[in-house]
Order: structure tokens, then C-alpha cells, then sequence
């Protein structure tokens, strides 16, 4: 029983964490988040990635599907895709996951 409560002690939760970026994100900014991102996933979390439309960009929902496997590329060598981008709301997310 003690060695259960040690180990629960010493486990290390996952969290969900979360990362918002808008569809008119620049090319520097978006290196950042992805930065954050990676070290999201070296702590062993898992991302939640929105990309967060605006007015009438709605009308252009493909170019944020764009976006999102612009960044799914970029992560390839240290995530892999768990969750398949959903639209809710005004929100494309998906989730992500270390290897």
C-alpha cells in the first residue's frame, strides 16, 4: 500500500495545455508558440493547438486547415496528431502529443 501512495506521490499528471493563435500570425510569432509548444511536450503534456477566427474570417476556414498542417509539419519530429482538427465555435483545434 505505502509503495502505491509513493508512487501516485512521485506520478506526474499530464496536463492539457493550450496554445491560441490567430489565422494573420506572422512567420517570427508563430516560431515562438511553436517553441513554447515543443517545450510543452519535453515536459510531457499534451497541447491543445486553436487557431482562433475573426469576423469575416470565417469565410476562409480553409486557410486555418492550412495552418494547421503547416504547424502539424513542423512539429512531425517531436509530436504526433491525437485529436483530427475540429471546427467549434470559431475555434479550429486539434491535440497533440509527444512521441
Amino acid at each position: 500500500m505505502k509503495e502505491l501512495q509513493k508512487n501516485r506521490k512521485n506520478a506526474k499528471t499530464a496536463e492539457l495545455k493550450q496554445m491560441r493563435l490567430g489565422l494573420k500570425i506572422g512567420a517570427n510569432d508563430l516560431e515562438i508558440k511553436l517553441r513554447k509548444i515543443r517545450e510543452f511536450l519535453s515536459d510531457g503534456h499534451k497541447v491543445k493547438i486553436l487557431v482562433v477566427f475573426r469576423g469575416r474570417e470565417m469565410a476562409h476556414q480553409d486557410l486555418g486547415y492550412v495552418m494547421i498542417d503547416k504547424i502539424v509539419s513542423l512539429l512531425e519530429a517531436d509530436a504526433i496528431l491525437e485529436q483530427k482538427p475540429q471546427m467549434a465555435g470559431r475555434n479550429l483545434s486539434i491535440v497533440v502529443r509527444s512521441k
